[in-house]
């Protein structure tokens, strides 16, 4: 068989081409506009890397609760891992991060996780902080996670297979961290038995399901 006759020899990018991708051809060809996806990715690890950050602020005040921090710490270091899987994708769609930090946390599409301090006359009240509060503002970060990767699940699914398994995997273990926040505010707030089934991670922040490698390694 000649080369030209080959099924996939060819194909509507020139050959030698650096100005377009065929990886981005495939997503047009399959009804998905692979611009609009990068950009969705990226709003979407800026909200992981956002996260990241407030999470780190978050624990730092469950002090005197361990086995919140020791789960929060899981989180925080998964959500980092899901902005390091996804961050190769938004280049590989002919895309770059944003190179102001300001920028990309401006995109994140979701709130930031900040500290719910309680306020004191006109001056915030750190001293009055508890632990209900920040578990609250731990589970609404963890369900707009969940809403975003359900978001690039669908939009992906039969049309990306590469996306929609790093979207899929990230959901998996968004779901499991607001199953453990749902059972630890029910129980700080309310007094209420609701078990996530946790078990604890072999190592802190272990992302069994997203990590490419392991954190600490490429810490």
């Amino acid at each position: 068989m000649a080369d030209d006759e080959r099924r996939h020899g060819s194909g509507s990018v020139e050959p030698g081409s650096t100005d377009q991708r065929v990886g981005m051809k495939a997503l047009e060809e399959r009804g998905l506009d692979p611009e609009e996806l990068r950009e969705r990715l990226i709003d979407a690890i800026g909200a992981e890397f956002s996260t990241y950050y407030y999470y780190t602020n978050l624990r730092m005040h469950l002090a005197g609760h361990e086995d919140y921090k020791e789960i929060t710490e899981d989180a925080r270091l998964e959500d980092r891992a899901h902005f390091e899987l996804v961050a190769p994708r938004v280049y590989e769609l002919g895309g770059s991060l944003p190179t102001d930090i300001g920028d990309f946390m401006d995109r994140a599409s979701c709130p930031h996780a900040e500290l719910p301090v309680p306020m004191a006359g006109d001056s915030p009240d750190p001293a009055n902080l508890d632990a209900e509060s920040i578990l609250e503002v731990l589970l609404e970060a963890e369900r707009c996670a969940i809403r975003t990767w359900a978001e690039v699940c669908d939009m992906t699914h039969g049309k990306d297979p590469r996306t929609y398994d790093m979207a899929s995997r990230i959901l998996q273990e968004e779901i499991e961290h607001e199953a453990w926040f749902v059972e630890l505010l029910s129980m700080e707030r309310d007094g209420e038995i609701n078990p996530a089934g946790h078990f604890v991670r072999g190592e802190p922040g272990e992302a069994p399901y997203s990590t490419n490698r392991r954190i600490n390694d490429s810490a």
